[in-house]
């Protein structure tokens, strides 16, 4: 008796070491998608009332536990019944982020006036009228959420592949250890960042003079900071969404290691030229492909508003 219960304690033990060991891999291998995922959600909450935003991320928190509860069966689903639709299903999520960020920078190129008519809480704030602050928070946060489905997805997708040759109890254990890092220390940062001017303000009212200064600045910071997250989670967009169409074509993502490869063998700048190229290739194509699937949209609502008087 007490033999079978120090073999199973010494199982318990190797499954949890495995999980640790591949858990910290995973989270080296997923580290991309993870800068990508603050910058993308803390330019989701953007535009809420100071005293609103906490609430806000934690109800994007809320969503995004509940999007990787569905993704882990999920994906231990799919990897092992059906493990061929794994790559489609990510590549479909990378064409929607091209799209959310073609989208993003077409509006602000193109700033027409029936783009605004389309968004009654944009019209209305122009026009002096109020908008409904809980519409404005419920479109925010499935927004978020939304998008932290796909970064979610590519995360446990990337872990997936991490533990794909391991026992399934090392894989399930990889993978909720994985979800719950990510989604606490993502959407603890990312309160960090909204409440910065908060925190500013606090201290420009503090007595040391040195506090008051460094508040002065945070102040100063948060607007730029807030600015700079917001061109960082479109660009991300791109990235994440253009690095997973060319990793899902197997011909291209060869192309691109040996170009980066081929280009970081030159010499003096061959190491820079090695390590970016892959990265603007990848913006390349997510921009491509953006351009091409906002395309696409814009063409089917047009035959589908050319063709609805006909009924």
């Amino acid at each position: 008796m007490a033999s079978s219960l120090l073999t199973l304690l010494d199982d318990i033990a190797t499954v949890l070491d495995d999980v640790a060991v591949m858990t910290k891999l995973a989270a080296r291998n997923s580290a991309g998608v993870l800068g990508d995922d603050l910058a993308l959600n803390a330019q989701q909450v953007t535009g809420v009332k100071a005293d609103r935003e906490l609430p806000v991320v934690w109800a994007v928190a809320k969503g995004s536990a509940r999007n990787k509860a569905i993704l882990v069966p999920a994906a231990l689903t799919i990897s092992a019944w059906l493990p061929w639709l794994v790559t489609p299903l990510l590549m479909a999520g990378g064409l929607f982020l091209c799209y959310e960020g073609f989208e993003k920078v077409l509006h602000k190129l193109v700033h027409r006036a029936e783009d605004d008519a389309a968004k009654p809480g944009r019209t209305a704030a122009l026009a002096g009228a109020e908008v409904d602050p809980v519409a404005f928070e419920r479109d925010k946060i499935r927004g978020a959420v939304r998008t932290d489905l796909i970064l979610s997805a590519e995360i446990i997708a990337i872990t997936l592949g991490t533990v794909a040759g391991a026992a399934f109890t090392t894989q399930l254990g990889v993978l909720v250890g994985i979800s719950a890092l990510m989604t606490i220390g993502v959407y603890g940062f990312v309160a960090g960042i909204v409440k910065l001017d908060d925190a500013g303000l606090a201290l420009s009212r503090a007595a040391s003079g040195f506090a008051r200064a460094a508040g002065r600045g945070i102040l100063r910071a948060a607007p730029w900071l807030m600015k700079g997250l917001a061109i960082a989670g479109t660009a991300a967009m791109f990235l994440v969404g253009g690095g997973i169409i060319t990793h899902g074509i197997h011909d291209l993502a060869t192309w691109i290691t040996r170009t980066a490869n081929g280009l970081g063998g030159l010499p003096t700048v061959g190491s820079v030229l090695g390590a970016i190229t892959p990265t603007l290739i990848n913006a390349a194509v997510g921009i491509l492909a953006g351009g091409l699937a906002v395309g696409a949209v814009a063409l089917v609502r047009r035959l589908r508003g050319q063709a609805a008087p006909a009924h």
